[in-house]
């Protein structure tokens, strides 16, 4: 058969797909995968170094989405809509997801196999993540003192210090419930955002309010278990990460000055949305 009686490939053939790519994008320019790759740099010759860095480079792609997410949902919270904000926030619980696998590839590495680079990075530390603490800023827990490792770069700890002082994502919730006639105390409206949300009985009889009628609250319903969702997965996070530090180096002290794990199991602790939790044993 000679070449121009080849018959024309089938439509699911392979060669039927675009492959000259001199004047388009690729795959790999759109993604900038070059950039991306040339990021994982290990500055020792330990195999688990690229594991570590590869699971932290993924984690903070997720803490960006996240960060996103969210302040997509709090805008619209706070121009008073409740139904599109679920979407972004289910999408924060699925990426959530994600970071909290991500501890499980990172599990596979022994004590041994970190020993081997831990010397590498000095004091860099996850406690230094930006994204991370923009994230928890934006879900309230709030500590002055976690700006002082942003200092030295402005672009980083401007938007933080901002956050710092504004309303969380469940300022905005409790925002919704005083707008739709539920009383909520003008001092919690009006409260310090620097400080970290803390139990209140009024505005758990207004939560309980929503939560026994839900036929006539049923957006703001579906707003407080979808917070929880988040929050729920945030705990799962940090359990995770509290697991893997302790299987990892035990309680030695964590890098960046941290007490490692016994900060972490004190972490724990934190309730971001504490009317929300209470709610369950007051019905």
């Amino acid at each position: 058969m000679s070449r121009q009686d080849t018959p024309a490939p089938g439509e699911n053939a392979p060669e039927r797909a675009h492959q000259d790519f001199s004047q388009s994008l690729s795959y790999g320019d759109y993604l900038r995968l070059d950039a991306l790759k040339a990021a994982h740099q290990p500055i020792t010759d330990a195999h688990d170094e690229h594991l570590f860095i590869a699971v932290h480079h993924v984690s903070e792609v997720w803490l960006a989405l996240i960060v996103r997410e969210l302040r997509a949902a709090m805008d619209l919270l706070d121009r008073g809509i409740t139904d599109a904000p679920l979407k972004m926030l289910t999408r924060v619980v699925r990426a959530q997801e994600q970071l909290t696998n991500a501890w499980e590839v990172l599990k596979t590495m022994t004590p041994a196999d970190y020993l081997l680079f831990r010397h590498a990075f000095g004091q860099a530390s996850g406690f230094q993540s930006a994204g991370y603490r923009m994230v928890e800023f934006l879900l309230g827990n709030r500590q002055s003192v976690m700006l002082r490792p942003h200092e030295h770069r402005p672009d980083l700890h401007d938007p933080l210090h901002e956050a710092l002082n504004g309303p969380s994502v469940y300022d905005l919730a409790l925002r919704l419930l005083a707008a739709r006639g539920l009383p909520v105390p003008a001092e919690v409206l009006g409260r310090d955002f620097t400080q970290k949300p803390v139990l209140n009985e009024e505005v758990l009889q207004a939560w309980l309010t929503v939560y026994r009628d839900t036929e006539t609250y049923w957006d703001l319903y579906e707003l407080a278990e979808k917070l929880l969702d988040v929050e729920d997965n945030f705990r799962r996070w940090r359990f995770n990460h509290l697991t893997t530090v302790e299987r990892t180096i035990g309680f030695k002290a964590g890098s960046g000055g941290t007490s490692g794990a016994g900060y972490l199991r004190q972490a724990l602790s934190t309730v971001l949305f504490p009317e929300l939790w209470e709610v369950r044993t007051r019905l």
